[in-house]
């Protein structure tokens, strides 16, 4: 179902209320439909967090959407305002939205505080304002609230969130919301957004004329292996978390640092030329990382 047929059905001034049941079949089938570089709910996935995920899923679906698909930023501004609303509602223990009423027993059930849907909120309200970042320290920070607290909140439903364990999952989350940017500037400067730090396009001698013009340079070349090498060391410090996490969550997590690093290294196999076609993991490749992760994680328990 598109986005505005949702939202015309459970926006702002929606009458629709479902039950617990529906609510949750309502999330399930968000995350079962859309696309993503790598599914969040695999079938590895133990299937008593399935619900968990699901609902976690169709908060960060809807925040994104409410973020990007409405067309006008004034009002997505407004939209993201009553989404925060129905986030602290649900802290209240109003739950009104379907994808807050899934999401409520998972936030009792897994102590989940109020932090990371907050700050992922926050990031979808920055885009509306911010479109280009002039350092790389600013795209940082961006990725602290717009990356970062998904895997906070994967830490919470494995019950194995502590400070070390986050920072661990900071350099994961970080690397590949940098690995889909690297992916995606082509269809990025569509919106408009650049995330090509601007003090990194001047370091490399890459003018805001070529980059308008999507010029593919030896400039550009020398600027996104920069940019890819940056992304590539944080998954690979992140890789430190699998062995930390429980069960068949080792595997959903090396699944996605290696799914990560095969976007940053199908990126190199096409010379850094992302203008050209957009870099992406095949489905046979998915499988092999699938079973690469598989076997990761028998090794770790041999160990």
């Amino acid at each position: 179902m598109p986005f505005q047929d949702d939202l015309a059905r459970f926006g702002p001034d929606s009458s629709v209320v479902l039950s617990l049941e529906q609510a949750q079949a309502y999330c399930a089938e968000l995350t079962r439909t859309h696309y993503e570089n790598f599914s969040v709910v695999t079938w590895l996935t133990p299937r008593e967090l399935r619900p968990a995920f699901a609902s976690i899923y169709a908060f960060c679906r809807w925040s994104d959407d409410l973020g990007d698909e409405v067309g006008d930023r004034a009002e997505s501004t407004r939209l993201l305002a009553w989404w925060r609303n129905e986030l602290n509602a649900m802290y209240a223990g109003e739950a009104r939205h379907p994808v807050f009423q899934a999401l409520a027993p998972t936030v009792k059930e897994f102590g989940i505080p109020i932090e990371p849907f907050a700050a992922l909120i926050s990031a979808f309200e920055q885009d509306q304002i911010v479109t280009e970042y002039d350092t790389y320290p600013q795209l940082l920070d961006y990725c602290t609230r717009s990356a970062n607290p998904v895997g906070h909140l994967v830490l919470y439903l494995g019950r194995v969130y502590t400070t070390e364990n986050a920072q661990l999952s900071d350099c994961t989350c970080t690397g590949l919301q940098l690995a889909n940017f690297w992916q995606d500037v082509n269809r990025d400067l569509d919106i408009p957004r650049i995330y090509l730090p601007r003090e990194d396009r001047a370091k490399f001698g890459y003018t805001d004329a070529d980059l308008h013009a999507r010029k593919f340079t030896p400039e550009f070349r020398s600027l996104l292996e920069f940019e890819v090498n940056r992304a590539r060391e944080l998954l690979v410090q992140g890789r430190a978390l699998v062995p930390r996490m429980p069960g068949k969550l080792a595997v959903d997590i090396e699944l996605f640092s290696s799914g990560g690093l095969a976007i940053l290294d199908r990126i190199a196999a096409q010379d850094y030329d992302v203008w050209k076609s957009r870099p992406s993991v095949g489905k046979f490749a998915k499988i092999r990382l699938l079973l690469r992760a598989m076997l990761f994680r028998r090794r770790e328990q041999r160990v």
